[in-house]
């Protein structure tokens, strides 16, 4: 099967300090990936990467076998790779349903997002209670909810997660982890998971990467590295 999203010996800095050294992945249709790794081990540098919020100085990313590396945010959105970031990122005075709403912002077609707001919460039924009510009085878990429906207002082919579970109560863990297997499943939708939590992030995976100060220490199959000694003892945290 051909890669759908691929890193390909990609570097990248801050303060000439680096932060991604030479590292080299790839995403399938219909995967999901999983970085795992400690803090300041680079996997949040690599959504940057992928997403242009921080430019490379070496290497390349490639996205249906096209270069995509100094595009911008809102054109890759437009391409179909949408980031929910770490710390939700939210408006907390406006609406469930605004927020929402600004995930469809690079659509136009008012019957087709209808559908899509529609899908999100039938999904995500706290979010259809709480449709009216102002999103920064929602719970940690019920806010990441709704960031996650918000990406997938805009139609995503790629999606990139970072942290998810951060903060989260161990029970709405275990929901947004079902979710993010049946977005995958049911949308077709590829994933790239950032996680600290590592145990959760194995467990729904397919495959992963395990980070080490910027590069890629090892990788395989998400059920073997559970298994593995090497993870164990560095990464495995958390409760799923």
């Amino acid at each position: 099967m051909t890669s759908l999203l691929s890193l390909n010996s990609v570097q990248l800095y801050y303060d000439h300090v680096y932060a991604l050294k030479g590292v080299s992945l790839d995403l399938k249709e219909g995967e999901i990936v999983a970085l795992i790794g400690a803090n300041g081990a680079g996997k949040t540098s690599i959504l940057r990467a992928i997403t242009g919020l921080k430019a490379i100085s070496s290497g390349e990313i490639k996205y249906q076998n096209q270069r995509i590396d100094g595009l911008r945010a809102d054109q890759l959105v437009k391409k179909g790779i949408v980031m929910v970031p770490e710390g939700r990122r939210i408006f907390p005075h406006m609406s469930v349903k605004d927020n929402l709403l600004m995930g469809a912002f690079s659509r136009n077609n008012k019957t087709e997002i209808k559908e899509s707001l529609e899908r999100v919460l039938a999904r995500f039924p706290r979010l259809a209670e709480r449709f009216k009510q102002s999103a920064g009085t929602m719970s940690g878990g019920e806010q990441q909810m709704m960031v996650i429906g918000r990406a997938l207002m805009a139609k995503p082919r790629v999606l990139l997660l970072d942290e998810p579970s951060l903060g989260i109560a161990p029970k709405l863990v275990q929901d947004i982890a079902r979710s993010i297997v049946t977005i995958s499943r049911d949308e077709n939708v590829s994933v790239l998971l950032v996680e600290q939590n590592s145990r959760m992030a194995l467990r729904i995976s397919t495959r992963a990467y395990a980070l080490v100060t910027g590069k890629i220490e090892l990788s395989g199959l998400s059920e073997s590295l559970l298994r593995d000694e090497r993870i164990t003892d560095l990464y495995l945290g958390g409760e799923a």
